[in-house]
């Protein structure tokens, strides 16, 4: 009787024994399955930092980009105008008087009449001599400021200097397709054409 308590005894506590272990290993296996939960929870947040550090760098790498690409435009533009200011402001220089310049050539035209229409004078007349005096001065004020008559007579027609009022028949023939009168004088200022030659051509 004594043998069968003590088995029966042996055999509670083992009984007991187990629930405990299942009861531990139950425990234990919840206590570790959230912990692997928060660690996966933990790598999932940190993927997502990740990924939204790699889009601000590339936003921030397109940002720097397009600056960088308005700075260089900005100073191709500025750097055009500072050249295309220095190109006009030379221009002006170049060509500062030539409104006034201009507005000279018709009375240099009157002074060449003039001196055409005194030819029958004798030289020592005063009157001859003051008006050759004027126009001596005027062509020479037109030397200093550039300004040179464009050559005509005889020459090769051109249109780039010359605008043909009529064609005759040439006199000879090597003055075909040539200037063989001059209406009107042309001139340049600084190579730059500021009166066109009225000119007859031959044919």
């Amino acid at each position: 009787m004594k043998n069968k308590a003590e088995n029966s005894k042996t055999s509670k506590n083992k009984t007991k024994n187990q629930e405990q272990e299942e009861n531990s290993t139950k425990i234990k296996d919840q206590v570790e399955t959230p912990e692997v939960e928060e660690e996966v929870v933990v790598e999932e947040t940190q993927d997502d930092n990740d990924t939204s550090s790699d889009d601000k760098i590339n936003e921030l790498e397109k940002k720097i980009e397009d600056l960088s690409d308005k700075h260089l435009r900005l100073q191709a533009e500025f750097d055009n105008y500072k050249k295309r200011t220095l190109r006009e402001k030379a221009d002006l220089i170049k060509s500062g008087g030539e409104t006034v310049l201009s507005g000279i050539l018709p009375v240099i035209d009157d002074f060449e009449r003039a001196i055409v229409s005194l030819d029958k004078l004798p030289e020592d007349d005063p009157g001859k001599q003051g008006t050759v005096l004027i126009y001596s001065k005027f062509k020479e004020f037109l030397k200093q400021n550039n300004v040179k008559e464009i050559e005509a007579l005889n020459g090769e027609f051109n249109v780039d200097y010359h605008e043909a009022i009529t064609k005759i028949p040439a006199p000879e023939e090597k003055l075909k397709g040539k200037v063989v009168d001059v209406i009107q004088k042309g001139y340049l200022l600084n190579d730059k054409v500021i009166r066109y030659a009225k000119v007859v051509v031959g044919e």
